[in-house]
Order: C-alpha cells, then sequence, then structure tokens
C-alpha cells in the first residue's frame, strides 16, 4: 500500500488517467478520481493541467492519506484498476509492391546505410524526395519489402495527404493515424499531442519497426514520430527536402534510360501491348525516365495512340496526364476536368455520378476509364480502400482543374463543385438522423429520402458516415469557398453523431472551426452561430483544450439569451456543465444543470425542441446524478440516475439507456457495492450491441474487470 500511496506514484496513476481520458473509460475515471481527491483532502480540487499542478495535486493526496488508512485503502483499489493508455497489437503488413520496379541502386543503399547505422541515439530517419510521379513512394515500399526480416516487429505505412479538410495531415493527426497502425483503438488515443507522442514512443521503445511516412509536407508532421529507439527506422517520401528535419536526405531523379527502356517493355508486356519500336525513342524522351509517365505511355503504344506531336522537355509527368486526357472519349474527359475541382478522397460512383449529371452505372463505366489511363488510382489503402472507389493524384488535379476553366467554363466548373456539395448534404444528413434518432436538431430538417438507401440500424448508418467522412470534411471547407453558410452549418450538425459516438475529435476540428467562421461571417447573432459554437465547445473539450471550450460555450450561450432561442441557451449552459465535470468542479456542474433545467421551462409547447423536452430533462438529471457522485452524494445520485434510466428504457432509446445504466453502475461501485454494478454493466453492453458506440463500450468493459475482481484487490 505504501507503494501506491507514495507521491511519485499518486501522480503516475493521475497522469496515466489524463492520458487516458479519451475514452469513455478515461473519462469516467477522470470523474471518480476528481471526487476521490475530493473526499481525500475534504474540499474540493481544481483538475489539474500541466505537470507542475498534477504533482501539487499528488502531493496533497500523500498529505492526507498518511493520516487516514480508510481513504487509503480505496485509493489503492482506484490505482490498481484506473484505466491506463492502450498498448500496441501486432502491427498489420506492409502492403504489396510495385510488380515492376527497376534500378534505385544507389538509393536503396543509402537507405540501407542510415537504417542499419551503429545506434548513437540520433533517430534513423532518411527523406527520399523527388518530382511528382518520379516514384518516391514506390521506392521507399519496395525497398521495405525488400527488408523484412530486418523489421520483424512491423512495418508502418501512414498516408499524410490529410483528410480533405487540411492539405496534409497535422502533427496530432500523423500520430493518431501511426497509433491506430498499432491497434490502437481510436477511442484509446489520447486526446492532446504529448499524450499521443508519450504513447508513441511506448509502443515503438525496444521494437525493430520500420515507419513509412508518405507525401509529406513539412518537417512539423514528421518531428513528433522521431525516436532514439535503436530498431526504429523512419522512412519519409516528399517532393523536396524537408527544412527543420535533421535526416538523411536521398534525392530521387529520373530513371537512366536503359532502366527506364526495361520498365516500359515489362509493363507493355504484362498488359499484353504490342510494342512499337520504332515509337520507342520517342517515348522514352518524352517520359525523361519519369516512372509514373513510362507505366501511362505503356498503355497507349499501339501505334495509333502515340503522340510524337510534340518535342520533349519540361515536366515528364504532366506531359503524361496531357497525353492520357487526350486519349480520353469526351465523358470521360469532362469527368476528369470536374472532380479535379476539389480534393475528394474516395471519389465513388453515387457521388461522381450526381457531381457530373449522369446514372450511375455511366458513372462507374467513366470512372473505369480514368482508371484505366492511369489518371484515376484505386483507394487500396486505408480507410477509403473499396472497390470502385478511386483518388485522384496531386499532379493530376493540378494539369485537369485548370483545363475546366479553359473546356467548360467557370461557372459549369462551379456548378459541378455545388453538385458534389448538395449529393455530400443529401448523404450525410439521412444517415445522421438513422444514426441518432434521437434528440433536437436546429430546424430539425426532415432530410430527403436517398433513392434505395435504407440502414437497418444505427451502427450501419454510423459507419457509412464514417466511410464517407474525408468526403464530407472537404464538402465543409468547400461549402465555405462557396460562401453557402447553409451547407456549412447542416454538414456540421450532421457530422454529430460522429462525434458523439465515434470520436474523431481532431478530424472533425477544422470543420467545426470553418462552421463557426461560416456562420459568424453570415450573421454572427444568429442561432446557427450559436450552435456551431457549442458544437466546437463539446469538441474542444474532448480535446482537453478547456479554455477554448469555454470561451466558446460561453459566445453560444451569449448569442442563445440574446436572440431568444431557449432551446438552444439550455443546451450551451448544460454544454458549460459537463465542462464542469471534467475539471472535476461538481458544485458548479451541479448549478450549470440546474440552470438549464429552469431554461427549458421557457420552452412553450409548440416551441422548437418541444417534442424533445422531455428527454432533454432526462439528460439533465443523469448529469445532475454524475455531479453529485463527484460529490460523493450516493443516495441522491442514485436517485437521479434512476429517474433518467426510467425514462430511457420507457422511450427503448438503447444509447442513452446504456450510458445512464453505466452511470449507476459507478455509482454502485464507488460507493463499495460492486455486485450491484455487474448486472448494470451487462444490460448496458447488450443495448449498444448495434450501436457502434466504441466509446461507452470501452468504458463498460474496463468497468466488468473491475467489479469481477477479488474484493480488496
Amino acid at each position: 500500500m505504501l507503494e501506491l500511496t507514495s507521491t511519485a506514484a499518486i501522480a503516475a496513476v493521475l497522469g496515466s488517467v489524463a492520458t487516458a481520458v479519451a475514452n469513455e473509460a478515461g473519462k469516467a475515471a477522470w470523474e471518480s478520481a476528481g471526487g476521490l481527491v475530493r473526499r481525500i483532502v475534504g474540499r474540493e480540487v481544481r483538475a489539474p493541467r500541466g505537470r507542475d499542478e498534477l504533482d501539487s495535486v499528488a502531493q496533497q493526496v500523500h498529505d492526507a492519506l498518511r493520516h487516514n488508512p480508510a481513504l487509503a485503502q480505496a485509493w489503492t483499489a482506484f490505482a490498481r484498476s484506473a484505466p491506463r493508455p492502450g498498448g500496441p497489437n501486432r502491427v498489420p503488413a506492409l502492403h504489396a509492391s510495385t510488380r515492376f520496379f527497376t534500378d534505385r541502386d544507389s538509393e536503396r543503399k543509402a537507405l540501407s546505410a542510415e537504417a542499419f547505422r551503429k545506434a548513437d541515439g540520433r533517430p534513423r530517419v532518411a527523406v527520399l524526395h523527388g518530382p511528382q510521379g518520379i516514384g518516391t513512394s514506390a521506392l521507399a515500399i519496395h525497398w521495405a519489402c525488400t527488408q523484412l526480416g530486418r523489421f520483424p516487429d512491423g512495418q508502418l505505412y501512414v498516408d499524410l495527404r490529410g483528410t480533405g479538410s487540411t492539405p496534409g495531415a497535422d502533427p496530432a493527426a500523423v500520430l493518431r493515424l501511426l497509433l491506430q497502425q498499432f491497434g490502437i483503438p481510436a477511442a484509446e488515443i489520447p486526446p492532446r499531442p504529448d499524450g499521443r507522442q508519450d504513447l508513441l514512443r511506448a509502443c515503438t521503445a525496444d521494437r525493430r519497426l520500420l515507419i513509412i511516412l508518405d507525401h509529406a509536407r513539412s518537417a512539423a508532421q514528421i518531428l513528433p514520430v522521431l525516436t532514439s529507439a535503436p530498431g526504429v527506422f523512419v522512412v519519409v517520401a516528399a517532393r523536396h527536402p524537408l527544412p527543420g528535419l535533421d535526416a538523411m536526405g536521398i534525392p530521387v531523379g529520373p530513371l537512366a534510360d536503359k532502366d527506364a527502356r526495361r520498365l516500359l517493355t515489362q509493363v507493355a508486356k504484362a498488359a499484353s501491348v504490342p510494342l512499337d519500336r520504332a515509337a520507342l525513342p520517342a517515348v522514352l524522351a518524352r517520359c525523361e525516365g519519369s516512372p509514373f509517365a513510362l507505366r501511362a505511355a505503356a498503355a497507349r503504344l499501339v501505334a495509333q495512340h502515340w503522340r510524337q506531336d510534340a518535342a520533349p522537355g519540361g515536366d515528364a509527368a504532366r506531359t503524361a496526364v496531357a497525353d492520357g486526357i487526350r486519349d480520353l472519349g469526351p465523358d470521360a474527359a469532362r469527368a476528369l476536368r470536374l472532380l479535379a475541382q476539389r480534393d475528394w478522397p474516395a471519389i465513388g460512383a453515387p457521388m461522381a455520378a450526381a457531381t457530373l449529371g449522369m446514372d450511375e452505372p455511366t458513372a462507374e463505366r467513366v470512372l473505369g476509364e480514368l482508371a484505366d489511363s492511369h489518371l484515376l488510382e484505386s483507394a487500396t489503402n486505408g480507410r477509403y480502400a473499396a472497390r470502385g472507389t478511386y483518388w485522384m493524384r496531386p499532379l493530376i488535379r493540378e494539369y485537369a482543374a485548370p483545363e475546366a476553366l479553359r473546356e467548360d467554363g467557370i461557372e459549369a466548373a462551379q456548378e459541378a463543385v455545388r453538385c458534389a456539395v448538395r449529393w455530400c448534404l443529401a448523404f450525410a444528413e439521412p444517415a445522421s438522423k438513422a444514426a441518432l434518432r434521437a434528440g433536437w436538431r436546429l430546424g430539425d430538417p426532415e432530410p430527403p429520402a436517398q433513392d434505395g438507401v435504407r440502414y437497418a440500424d444505427a451502427g450501419e448508418a454510423l459507419s457509412a458516415l464514417r466511410d464517407q467522412l474525408g468526403n464530407l470534411l472537404q464538402a465543409v471547407v468547400t461549402a465555405e469557398e462557396l460562401g453557402d453558410a447553409d451547407a456549412v452549418f447542416r454538414l456540421n450538425q450532421a457530422l454529430w453523431p460522429v462525434q458523439l459516438k465515434m470520436g474523431c475529435h481532431d478530424e472533425l476540428l477544422p470543420a467545426l472551426r470553418a462552421g463557426v467562421r461560416a456562420t459568424e461571417a453570415h450573421d454572427p447573432g444568429s442561432r446557427e452561430a450559436a450552435r456551431m459554437h457549442t458544437l466546437l465547445g463539446l469538441n474542444l473539450t474532448e480535446l482537453d483544450r478547456e479554455a477554448e471550450a469555454e470561451s466558446a460555450f460561453t459566445t453560444a450561450t451569449r448569442i442563445e439569451e440574446a436572440v431568444g432561442h431557449t432551446r438552444g441557451h439550455a443546451t450551451a449552459v448544460e454544454s458549460l456543465g459537463l465542462l464542469r465535470l471534467r475539471e472535476w468542479r461538481y458544485s458548479e456542474a451541479y448549478d450549470c444543470f440546474e440552470e438549464a433545467d429552469r431554461i427549458l421551462d421557457g420552452v412553450t409547447a409548440d416551441g422548437e425542441g418541444s417534442a424533445d423536452l422531455p428527454r432533454a430533462r432526462a439528460l439533465l438529471e443523469r448529469h445532475r446524478g454524475r455531479a453529485l457522485r463527484g460529490l460523493g452524494q450516493w443516495a441522491e445520485a442514485e436517485a437521479r440516475l434512476e429517474s433518467a434510466l426510467t425514462f430511457f428504457r420507457g422511450t427503448n432509446e438503447a444509447y442513452n439507456t446504456a450510458r445512464t445504466l453505466t452511470d449507476l453502475a459507478q455509482t454502485f461501485e464507488e460507493s463499495g457495492r460492486p455486485a450491484d454494478a455487474l448486472p448494470l454493466i451487462d444490460e448496458a453492453i447488450a443495448a449498444l450491441a448495434n450501436e457502434q458506440a466504441h466509446y461507452p463500450l470501452v468504458r463498460l468493459r474496463a468497468a466488468r474487470e473491475r467489479c469481477e475482481g477479488p474484493a480488496g484487490e
């Protein structure tokens, strides 16, 4: 017991729980820690921010425990069962190298030299850099596939292109993507970058690992990943050297003529394309050693398709794109130009059909033609890997997008973009409604049903939203650029179930900030602007950015009260109470929930949100129960939670039934009744079976393990 109640051990437990606060188990443990600290110290203690405050709280707890054996025993029980960040699972295998690969001997030797040099504390990192289409990504993957035995603990690949709302993944997102590659669920990834970095270092320590970071844009994306662990080698693929990154730079240039000829011959032979020997010198000269250009040219080596009307010179990859576009049919050429207007992460037939004004079978045929011409690539990696789903290389977008302005006109190009945004909105709102049927939405729009789209349950609808998240985030940014504040707001509101049930907080943050900007630019005193501040504040709370969250909630409260929007005003105050729970300010949290309940008295019988009023009050009962539990008022907390549970059971609302059961079980557990908690936990797990609610399930499984453990363990 002495070891677990030392100042250092107490600080370690609090720090571990703070790091794990991304998931439901961590959030519940953080609330429990606050209540326990309050009982131990004998007064309210604010949740610590930063190492110094955490050490101060740990010292206060240690000093109090020295004189109270009963509380020391309670702390020991909490410390032994407190959640900690998840550990790594087996890393998935690297995806296959390209079938045809030639030369690059000097570059591969340079990679090996950096990878296997004597360990001296410096990170092992190399940057392969060269122009688009030169093959930096292919080189990194091919070399990695030849070195599998040297990295027996795994090879990780992460594409840093971003998710659609940003031009490239930010450092925090890079860390998240890597941790997910380790098999750590999104619900267990720490919200703060420093917590993610600590967890990544724990995952990589004492392991022999290869990490490939593709399409890097800046040193800032790479620096948090670097470690002095001697068994870790990081290979970066980028267009240019990355200033500020202390790494071995390996330039990747054009293939020599003999290697270019070999690659062209191999690809053409595999595709059963007759090699036009007479055209070969012109082909090689035009492609200028660019692997992308050579592969694209191989499909056009039939004499009537090869073009010799332009002299070589300039950018061979762009020349290859131009050649490929000239050989397209008119429908495919137009499709490429219009789809290139935005960086859509996952282009499928339904979205393409809506964007281009054609039926889905025609869109599917056109996408196939573009893929056959190497102008679209199958989404074979990551979240968007699905048959018939494609993405467009940046170099193709950069060439094709301006072509639309010349060939189709600016109005046609903009209309295609607007159609894509409308498709995203028409997809998102019904899926959102199916994923979260209860609750109020501002304006409560009845989303138009998409033809043929039916969701078996909330979990299926939520998965559909998650699968299209990149496109939906890109649609938010695009709608803001178009000045369509209504679409920006509605898309963000439709994404609320993803935030509530699956997290994805750092992915959603840029879109939420865009929502605040767009609604404030349209009307800073509107209900939409207030709602966006509330949604942003809830996101910032989960990202452990309390000061920003408080500012957002305060702004929302002020606007909602000024415009007389009673339902929104109550929600903003309620959200501020949730923030107070996170900060261990339980009395203030309770007061916020009481105030929100009083505000709801002003909702008229036919006013906005009136139909949801009983549910809103039940949620406030649940939150009051949580605040009372933090204050150690077990009986009052139980009564509030039982009241909320009766309502949610009666309305068959599985998600909130499960969450209330979980809170009640935690109350029983903390008040010394773990046996009473177990049946509630089992009921909650069963209720979430079809909800795809990863966050709450993590918390429930952890609670079950604690309650099943031997008494006093």
